[in-house]
């Protein structure tokens, strides 16, 4: 089977970071994938593919030249001649699909996201009869595509996008007499709330809160919010809060954490917070996608409400008031992960998506 996995892009990051673990599935159960991107953006996720063996073809275009795109990935389907269509994210789904119907093939898609455009979200509505399969990447977003995209569950399959790896580096825990390293890990955009955890931050300073120890936090990501997030760290005299930047050793840098934080206005899966509890670190997390069902309040962190500045205040004020709560917090996640999202799960999942096929 002959399978073309579209995407949106190559940036590092989102739906194109789990790429080569899917494909690595599909390809183990005898299919030939090679991927297709619509534009390039950093581009930072080709080398991932690239070292699995993937072959990727990214388009030289822009995000909203929706006809170019759409001439380019015909072309490159009639050349390739896949038996099924595989898409993420909706303009690649949008465009697969209309492609898939004049070729007579198939077409699957993923839904990663908990959030959709209304502008997107009446497109894919419009459209959902289109794709053959729809999979979902958790169980929350598998529960809000049946409701917000009217697929029924003979066309919705299951396929948590995260493999937990027991190998993976895990935290050094605190020990007392150095700072607690809190960090987070993703693009710098809206919908993750740094800005939301720069005015917790400040709460908790202005507030005169004294930690059982000195913190310091560190976000590695970049995107579009970088100049609004830094100016407010220095209006704030936030000294201890650092924007780390693109890391390309996301799994080293949740290693050097004691504490992760993931204040997100919305989420799907969210394989960042994921990986934090294979590292063996406690979370705070917004109650928003999958993260308030994989995080176990006060077992293996705390779930607050996003959007909400004074309630992650006052989770970060419980634990770094004693922060030798975290290493046997960060246990309890890092055995719930790994039972949770085991590798034989991962491709039992995929494994019976490629039966269905």
């Amino acid at each position: 089977m002959r399978i073309a996995y579209v995407i949106n892009s190559v940036e590092g990051g989102g739906a194109a970071l789990p790429v080569p673990a899917v494909a690595g599935v599909l390809r183990a159960h005898g299919a030939e994938v090679e991927v297709f991107a619509l534009t390039r953006r950093d581009g930072r996720a080709v080398a991932a593919m690239e070292e699995s063996c993937l072959e990727v073809h990214v388009r030289p275009g822009a995000e909203k030249d929706h006809l170019a795109a759409f001439r380019w990935l015909s072309r490159e389907m009639r050349r390739w001649r896949p038996d099924v269509i595989w898409t993420s994210l909706t303009r690649a789904t949008l465009l697969g699909q209309v492609v898939g119907e004049r070729m007579g093939v198939p077409v699957v898609s993923w839904q990663h996201a908990a959030y959709l455009k209304p502008a997107n979200r009446m497109l894919l509505q419009a459209r959902q009869a289109s794709s053959a399969l729809w999979v979902a990447d958790s169980y929350s977003v598998m529960a809000l595509t049946a409701e917000r995209l009217g697929v029924g569950a003979e066309r919705l399959s299951l396929w948590p996008l995260f493999a937990a790896d027991p190998n993976a580096p895990l935290g050094t825990p605190w020990r007392p007499g150095e700072p607690v390293r809190l960090g987070s890990l993703g693009r710098l955009h809206p919908v993750k709330g740094y800005d939301v955890l720069i005015a917790a931050l400040t709460r908790l300073r202005a507030g005169g809160f004294e930690p059982a120890a000195s913190f310091e936090v560190a976000i590695a990501g970049e995107g579009e919010e970088r100049q609004r997030l830094q100016a407010m760290i220095d209006a704030a005299g936030l000294t201890q809060v650092t924007l780390a930047g693109f890391t390309a050793r996301p799994r080293d840098f949740l290693a050097g954490l004691h504490l992760y934080l993931q204040p997100s206005r919305s989420e799907g899966l969210c394989i960042a917070a994921h990986e934090a509890m294979q590292a063996g670190l406690p979370t705070v997390v917004s109650a928003v996608g999958e993260l308030p069902h994989s995080v176990v309040d006060g077992e293996t962190g705390l779930v607050v409400s996003p959007g909400d500045p004074e309630a992650l205040a006052a989770a970060l004020a419980t634990l770094l008031a004693d922060p030798g709560r975290l290493e046997g917090l960060g246990r309890a996640a890092r055995a719930r992960v790994l039972e949770r999202f085991g590798a034989d799960a991962f491709e039992r999942a995929g494994a019976a998506i490629l039966e269905r096929l």
